[in-house]
């Protein structure tokens, strides 16, 4: 059976792939730490919310062959990111509808049944390359 913290990822991202923001911001502690992939690290939901609103204004994303590992306090997330950069998020190249598909993962850390920490990663310059930057 899965734990109920691998069981509360898959619905973090289910509500991802729906865009369902507001039901993402739920599952998080109100003091969440969240490591943007080569960035800094964001503390709390409204700093979240934020960072929801840039990828629905630049990026059309959705994620397929989740892979959920781990149990406990402290899980893994492993998927292919398939996407579309709609809008130029600031400081990376022109967005001209280029598309994507390219692995990613995360990791999560709970307490008292909420995520409290979301660090994501995937390979900037392979991104990079994929929409004709490099």
């Amino acid at each position: 059976m899965q734990s109920m913290t691998a069981e509360t990822v898959k619905v973090y991202y289910d509500r991802f792939n729906a865009g369902d923001w507001d039901g993402m911001v739920s599952l998080l502690s109100d003091d969440v730490a969240h490591d943007l992939n080569q960035g800094d690290r964001e503390i709390g939901k409204a700093k979240f919310r934020a960072f929801l609103a840039r990828m629905e204004r630049c990026y059309r994303e959705k994620l397929e062959d989740i892979v959920i590992l781990g149990n406990g306090f402290r899980i893994a997330a492993e998927y292919v990111v398939v996407g579309k950069y709609i809008a130029t998020d600031e400081g990376l190249p022109p967005a001209r509808g280029q598309t994507y598909t390219l692995p990613g993962g995360a990791f999560f850390e709970f307490a008292h049944g909420r995520i409290t920490r979301v660090t994501n990663y995937y390979n900037l310059q392979q991104w990079l390359r994929l929409i004709g930057a490099k």
